[in-house]
């Protein structure tokens, strides 16, 4: 065998060994150089650049820092990549001193389908209470930017210096040890600082080392912001020091303590530091932390429970530090990990870069104990708001990965927290079981929208994520955990169904889309929401079955006659517009207002405007196929494979958003079309652009970063590398099988 031959089958072999798995899971000792693929892809910058801010955290807690390694110029950022600091915990209300109640924000509605009101939370927007509770409740509670932690440099003539004073900039976060070194000159002075999150609580650690320490030409500033409650920015307000109060309430030799006060909001700054150093007050929410060495350690961590200190407090720098990158380590080496280096196709090097990057980016937004927001703990979006549409792209590719106690965490959330408040918003509606909320917060508060609170393809999210846990775990525990909350999430699915007793069709109507462009106003029966459904009602029915129960009879009914997907022309469609001939009528909430229930008025829209709107937003009709197991498939193959062809040549792509490019990877991966997937993966459009720290670019007015991207391109890999429930006994089942995609991965699971 020639040396060629035998290299080429010797990386088959490697491949095929890795991709041996055991229930979806590798069973051998690892073949990668984990830390190889990491630190290989590590970002570094070496210019000031808004778009190019670095973040540490922990999923809890993360804090995004400049060129200097902390938050030295975050007025310089704020239009790019915000310098913030977040946590799970750290929440805020502005007062509410006109009693408003979330129930001025609902509007009684009656679709001519039903035969009860429902009651939907909504936006008014015609003056009043009405208007003012919609703001006050879309605006409240809002997450926090807990502080600004920065260098302030001065020259040796005392001037202040500015970001572009420094020089000789080099940054690098080492992805596989969770720490980011920082190094540039201020006054020709070398500056180099340390910064990494602690594993263990709301904190960041930071060393900094640098001459102008020693001569009082570096201190270090702490500020606290008030909130803006604005929807999307660095939730960081400057100018409004009279509304909320900091002060030291402790100080020991090597500790102190701040309060920060914002209305009925209090929480803590605590201060840990080696040798000697001296904090003092500044300016009114302004403190100063100096020192006489050229070396200042410290840590500081944000809780909102007033901590003790004693006079023997102090930090361990060394030994935080390795136990940070110990905790790195493991989780790198616990989960998935995917190898492009034996790839010959030139773009593999870049879709390598942003997989390993991506995985790095969710982990310290998105392991949360709570639904992440869709920018994370990097800056607000939404108002820092959660969208439970938005948990399937959060959370999946966690389970693919090998770290389904994410989900698990989340899921304990919707148990605890949100189960109560879905089966109060069902039971207004009149519907049985539970109807998941869309944009929500900490305490499953669910916002007012006029397009959200109709939103439905949230709904089977539940379902399908207990699945996955049910995959990972299969046993009673699981079946116990989850079971009740399955039963009832499909109990409110059926019940929302229309039976058109003429036809015995179940349809969906009254739902806006997951492609949002299709409103409830002029469309219905969403081909997506239509699979979806499918899966949802037969998975509960699996469900029932391993606890032991029958069937539920109502549930075959609807699986057997469930409305088919509409088409036209040979293609899927986005959903069937409304015709007025028929009893399909629409809700506009403006139309009565102050009146107790709307009455629906019919409308119905050019047939070329539908289709305009047919083909923007977010392409859902692929949905039906890529998010669904093959098996619960309700499309015709060939069908779909000509929609998808429709859709990579008709699309208008500067309305997507960026987890469509991984849902489409996925639809062409199921319909045998991996070249498709990669193209769509790697394409050159506005959505699908990934920043130099791996951010998923949207808009520069409001999505510098957007974390269902790099959610969505997770799950696509792990599918096209692991496969799927029914996919074709090869390695690598999604991706080309010319021999240029010679990908190697160990932990992964393969999708339903």
């Amino acid at each position: 065998m020639g040396t060629t031959a035998k290299t080429a089958f010797l990386t088959v072999l490697t491949s095929w060994l890795v991709w041996v798995h055991t229930d979806g899971a590798i069973a051998q000792p690892s073949l990668i150089d984990r830390e190889a693929v990491v630190s290989r892809h590590n970002p570094i910058v070496t210019a000031a650049d808004p778009l190019a801010a670095l973040t540490v955290g922990n999923g809890h807690f993360a804090t995004t820092v400049d060129v200097t390694g902390m938050q030295s110029y975050p007025e310089a950022y704020e239009e790019g990549i915000p310098l913030s600091a977040m946590s799970d915990w750290g929440w805020h209300s502005f007062p509410n001193a006109n009693h408003l109640t979330t129930e001025e924000t609902q509007r009684t509605i009656r679709f001519p389908h039903r035969q009860h009101d429902e009651v939907y939370a909504v936006e008014y927007k015609q003056g009043g209470r009405q208007q003012e509770a919609t703001t006050y409740f879309r605006v409240n509670p809002h997450r926090l930017n807990l502080g600004a932690i920065g260098m302030e440099l001065h020259a040796s003539d005392g001037s202040k210096m500015t970001l572009s004073d420094l020089t000789d900039i080099h940054q690098e976060l080492k992805l596989y040890e969770g720490v980011i070194e920082s190094s540039f000159r201020a006054d020709g002075k070398q500056v180099h600082v340390t910064t990494a999150a602690s594993e263990d609580d709301d904190a960041v650690l930071y060393r900094i080392e640098t001459p102008l320490l020693r001569d009082g030409h570096a201190a270090i500033s702490i500020r606290f912001p008030y909130p803006t409650g604005k929807h999307a920015d660095a939730a960081s307000d400057w100018t409004k020091p009279e509304l909320h109060t900091s002060r030291i309430v402790t100080t020991r030799r090597h500790a102190a303590i701040i309060e920060h006060i914002i209305d009925s909001t209090r929480y803590y700054l605590i201060l840990h530091w080696q040798g000697k150093a001296q904090l003092h007050e500044r300016n009114r929410h302004e403190f100063l932390l100096s020192t006489t060495s050229h070396v200042l350690t410290f840590k500081a961590t944000y809780t909102n429970t007033l901590p003790t200190l004693d006079d023997h407090s102090s930090l361990l720098f060394h030994k935080e530090l390795h136990n940070i990158v110990q905790s790195w380590k493991h989780w790198w080496q616990e989960g998935g990990m995917v190898d492009f280096s034996q790839c010959t196709d030139p773009r593999a090097n870049e879709l390598e870069r942003r997989v390993v990057i991506s995985q790095y980016l969710t982990r310290i937004n998105c392991a949360n104990a709570t639904p992440p927001q869709e920018t994370g703990l990097t800056y607000n979006s939404w108002f820092g708001r959660p969208h439970l549409e938005m948990a399937w792209w959060h959370m999946v590719d966690f389970a693919l990965w090998n770290h389904p106690q994410v989900m698990e965490q989340v899921l304990e959330w919707y148990n605890k927290v949100a189960y109560p408040e879905a089966r109060k918003i069902a039971e207004r509606q009149g519907f049985q079981g539970v109807r998941w909320m869309k944009m929500t917060d900490p305490w499953a508060g669910e916002a007012p929208s006029n397009t959200g609170s109709f939103l439905i393809w949230q709904q089977p999210h539940y379902i399908y994520m207990a699945e996955e846990m049910y995959r990972a775990h299969p046993d009673a525990a699981t079946l116990e955990r989850y079971g009740e909350q399955v039963e009832q999430t499909a109990l409110f699915m059926a019940d929302f169904l229309h039976l058109d007793t003429l036809t015995h069709t179940y349809e969906l109507r009254s739902a806006t889309a997951m492609q949002e462009s299709m409103s409830k106003d002029f469309s219905y029966n969403h081909p997506f929401e239509l699979a979806y459904w499918h899966y949802g009602l037969a998975t509960a029915q699996a469900w029932r079955e391993r606890r032991g129960l029958p069937r539920h009879p109502q549930w075959d009914d609807i699986l057997a006659h469930l409305a088919p997907l509409p088409q036209l022309d040979g293609i899927y469609t986005a959903g069937q517009p409304i015709d007025t001939t028929q009893h399909l009528q629409r809700f506009d909430p403006f139309d009565t207002v102050g009146a107790s229930a709307s009455v629906a008025v019919p409308k119905q829209i050019p047939t070329e405007t539908f289709a305009e709107k047919s083909r923007s937003d977010h392409p859902a009709v692929l949905g039906a196929c890529a998010l669904i197991p093959t098996a619960d498939a309700i499309y015709d193959t060939e069908t779909m494979q000509r929609t998808l062809q429709w859709v990579q040549q008709n699309w208008r792509w500067e309305t997507t958003w960026g987890w469509d490019y991984g849902m489409i990877a996925m639809a062409a991966a199921r319909l045998g079309q991996p070249n498709a997937a990669i193209e769509i993966l790697l394409s050159d459009h506005p959505k699908n652009r990934y920043l130099i720290q791996g951010h998923n670019y949207q808009t520069a007015d409001r999505l510098r970063l957007y974390l269902p991207g790099n959610g969505a391109l997770l799950t696509s890999i792990a599918m096209m590398c692991a496969g799927w429930d029914g996919c074709p006994d090869m390695p690598n089942p999604g991706f080309p099988q010319d021999g240029t995609w010679n990908v190697r991965w160990e932990n992964l699971h393969p999708m339903q």
